[in-house]
């Protein structure tokens, strides 16, 4: 009897000593499990030179390292997420997207008559631009009213389309994104092409472009770039502090020695914005 209790008294001991193992087991899968991942934030672009565009198989540009050293300085993994660019608003509202970086125009009304600060909250203006009017170099186009009755290419919902709805009598038509503009003009499908001179400086002239030209005399009033966040975001002012912070440190000149097709359109002093 007395050899039977002592062997239950050792098979209750390994139960009791394999019970403690699977707890301690179980606790450390647990921590491993509750480990926080890297944040990430999903940043929506448009291919768009100097701005964003790829280097072989690799994203580059301006607002690309930008945007770069501004979230992993705030602890975030950075993706970026090519979107349409009519579509930005609604890609933000669902949070298929965290920010619209991409060239994106804050002080300028939608087609819609909205200015987009009313839809977005907006960075500190980080770079200047405008819009320009592009033709064949042998079009006869030289003033607002040779437009009347041309056809515009523009890139639905941006600012480009804004501003040739100014121009009285031009018939706009939309396209996915601003080097198709270019692309119909190229061919003929278009009259002219309204888009940023950022991009415009990039292309024509030059390449499959060459035969392409920029009319100056009917160029816009200067506009500015920022970041769109979902209103009352906080990302908005933290971004912002970076944006001082990188400019101290010179990352700004940085960049404008990379990217030397937007030096100088690059602001760095944000003092009157705050």
């Amino acid at each position: 009897m007395k050899k039977i209790i002592a062997l239950l008294m050792v098979v209750a001991m390994l139960f009791c000593f394999a019970g403690c193992g699977a707890t301690d087991t179980a606790s450390d899968s647990s921590d491993a499990t509750n480990t926080p991942a890297q944040k990430t934030i999903v940043v929506g672009y448009t291919i768009y030179e100097p701005m964003n565009y790829f280097d072989g198989d690799k994203l580059v540009g301006y607002d690309t390292d930008l945007a770069k050293k501004v979230f992993e300085n705030l602890g975030y993994e950075v993706i970026f997420k090519e979107i349409k660019w009519e579509n930005k608003y609604t890609d933000l509202a669902s949070k298929s997207i965290d920010c619209i970086w991409n060239g994106f125009t804050c002080n300028t009304a939608d087609p819609d008559g909205v200015m987009r600060s009313e839809k977005v909250d907006f960075s500190y203006n980080y770079m200047e631009n405008r819009q320009v009017v592009v033709v064949k170099s042998n079009s006869k186009i030289t003033s607002a009213a040779d437009l009347s009755g041309k056809l515009a290419s523009v890139e639905g919902g941006s600012a480009g389309e804004s501003y040739a709805e100014t121009f009285e009598g031009a018939v706009i038509k939309s396209a996915k994104k601003q080097t198709d503009c270019l692309l119909e003009v190229n061919s003929g499908a278009a009259d002219f092409a309204v888009l940023d001179a950022q991009l415009a400086n990039s292309y024509v002239g030059k390449g499959d472009y060459a035969n392409l030209k920029i009319i100056d005399s009917l160029t816009s009033e200067v506009e500015y770039y920022a970041v769109g966040f979902e209103k009352n975001s906080e990302l908005t002012a933290k971004v912002n502090a970076e944006f001082e912070k990188l400019a101290a440190e010179g990352f700004m000149d940085e960049l404008a020695a990379k990217y030397p097709k937007v030096a100088n359109s690059i602001i760095k002093d944000f003092s009157d914005q705050k």
